[in-house]
């Protein structure tokens, strides 16, 4: 067995203060934070939203967490673990001593049946299928299986899994939602209300749930990190409207307006001086794109998808949304693992694009249809964008619709081209891989598949592949130059039109401290409950 990273040398990372703008972290004090709509689920095999995510991740913990406020992964339940030569068998080391909500002290047979509990067809978890690289997971996963045969505890402080490949994706998830422990005899006592009465090893436990009104969460005095969290509780308040919530944001009666701030007062904030202070901004792990359907003409030609990237005025597709978001010239946003930073992407060039469709054998462009959802700013976007295609003789028709429909024309493939906006890609977690396999990969490029374009280069797969095998942190550099080669490729076969990467635009109160991250997490969205504290 060969020892990697994670050891318990690092377990003083842990211990660590939060970010902090040069303030000493203050402990004490109750935070508000609004939303429009009622929490879902606090189950963490359950939820899979960002409204809930950030709450859930306070109230429940994975073997593997991420540095508060980055993308960087860092230990958690586990305090060491070993990965075999060969990189199919990982053996992690618990923390002593971990103890759930209810006071019992949570073992290895906890992971197991935890995870094993998501892969069970019964519980009809959406996080199922980030499990399908351990041993066993087809039998567990159809219900031919008990469990997966690959996940095992030879003792109390011993998880072992196994997997049928290499996949540097692994610990990744382990730091996911769907991977959290949560107590076997509390679930079943409870069965569909655990969602409703969680219990976790978290920072953070439900102290009080009305619905339609609020949830209270109060701080975990025996929680297993030191001196973590600062808050003594946090509240979350539902069926505020946004616009009222940013007004009590200005009063100094609520901390973080959940929902952001409202597209419609976004100039106005902005403008004044006094409420431009409180405004936090932060990048998303999100690419919103215009896809063109490879498999058929006119896009089945690279020359004519060059020329849609090329026709595209993306700065200007930015101010239509007041800014909220930077020009995209590649697949990955540029805080994800793998962004090509010297990578400058097709110049907008009407004339250059018009040469593009002549050589196509296109003088005199061709009419086509743009697919876009139908909520405010994606039809606004969208005729900007059949503006520009306009210009180089591109007539695009417009068909707006409801969400589901856009999705299930994309999977079928008969929208020519798909603005992706209100369903653009956010990560999962932070690594280059999740944006390729799902909407880039063969493997998406299926009937009802999230592949829209149907671009299917296998030789790009065969090369994902060879990078995720890599599991070895010392060769994680080699890695993500292999994806940045991946995704330097796509852009060349040009399936894709990236237009933005949207930022995130949220605002705290002047008596909360921590760095700005905390309230733009990129993996905690939308807030990190945990290392937030109350300055004054």
């Amino acid at each position: 067995m060969k020892k990697l990273i994670l050891t318990t040398a690092l377990a003083a990372l842990i211990a660590a203060p939060a970010l902090g703008q040069g303030e000493a972290p203050k402990h004490g004090g109750n935070m508000i934070v609004t939303y429009k709509d009622d929490v879902a689920t606090l189950d963490p095999a359950i939820g899979y939203d960002w409204q809930n995510w950030s709450m859930i991740k306070s109230v429940f913990d994975g073997l593997m967490d991420y540095e508060p406020g980055t993308t960087t992964l860092r230990p958690g339940l586990a305090e060491s673990y070993t990965l075999s030569d060969d990189g199919l068998t990982y053996t992690f080391k618990l923390r002593p001593g971990v103890k759930f909500h209810n006071g019992r002290e949570m073992t290895a047979e906890d992971v197991v049946w935890s995870i094993n509990r998501v892969v069970n067809p019964a519980t009809q978890s959406p996080g199922q299928g980030f499990f399908g690289m351990i041993e066993g997971f087809d039998d567990a996963a159809a219900g031919k299986a008990p469990g997966l045969s690959g996940i095992s505890a030879p003792d109390a402080g011993t998880v072992v899994f196994k997997l049928s490949r290499p996949d540097a994706t692994f610990l990744h998830v382990m730091a996911l939602n769907f991977s959290f422990v949560v107590p076997k005899e509390v679930v079943e006592a409870e069965g569909a209300d655990f969602g409703k009465k969680p219990v976790g090893t978290g920072a953070f436990k439900l102290a009080e749930w009305t619905l339609g009104q609020r949830l209270v969460f109060e701080k975990n005095p025996d929680y297993w990190i030191s001196g973590v969290p600062y808050l003594d509780s946090f509240t979350v308040e539902v069926g505020q409207e946004p616009v009222v919530a940013l007004l009590r944001v200005q009063k100094g009666e609520v901390d973080v307006p959940g929902d952001g701030i409202p597209p419609a007062k976004f100039i106005e904030v902005m403008s004044d001086p006094a409420q431009a202070a409180l405004v936090v901004e932060g990048g998303q792990l999100q690419t919103g794109y215009v896809t063109m359907n490879v498999t058929k003409p006119p896009f089945d030609k690279v020359e004519v998808r060059r020329a849609v990237n090329m026709a595209i005025n993306k700065d200007r597709i930015v101010q239509v949304i007041n800014g909220r978001a930077l020009p995209a010239n590649q697949p990955l946003p540029p805080s994800m693992p793998g962004y090509t930073k010297d990578y400058k992407g097709y110049p907008h060039d009407p004339e250059a694009a018009r040469k593009l469709l002549a050589d196509a054998g296109y003088p005199d462009g061709f009419e086509t249809e743009l697919f876009a959802m139908n909520t405010d700013p994606n039809p606004r976007i969208a005729q900007a964008i059949q503006q520009d295609l306009k210009a180089i003789g591109i007539n695009a028709a417009i068909k707006s619709l409801a969400q589901a429909n856009v999705i299930e024309a994309g999977g079928a493939g008969t929208a020519p081209m798909i603005w992706s906006g209100g369903m653009a890609w956010i990560a999962d977690f932070p690594d280059p891989a999740n944006f390729y396999g799902p909407i880039l990969g063969c493997g998406g490029a299926v009937e009802g598949g999230w592949n829209w374009a149907k671009y299917c280069n296998e030789a790009l797969d065969a090369k994902a592949a060879e990078a995720d095998a890599i599991v070895d942190p010392a060769k994680a550099a080699e890695r993500l130059e292999i994806w940045s080669d991946i995704y330097m490729q796509v852009m060349e076969d040009a399936p894709w039109a990236p237009i933005f990467n949207e930022q995130r635009f949220t605002m705290k109160s002047a008596r909360m401290g921590g760095d700005d991250a905390l309230y733009v997490d990129p993996i905690a969205i939308p807030v990190n409950y945990d290392y937030a504290f109350i300055k004054e």
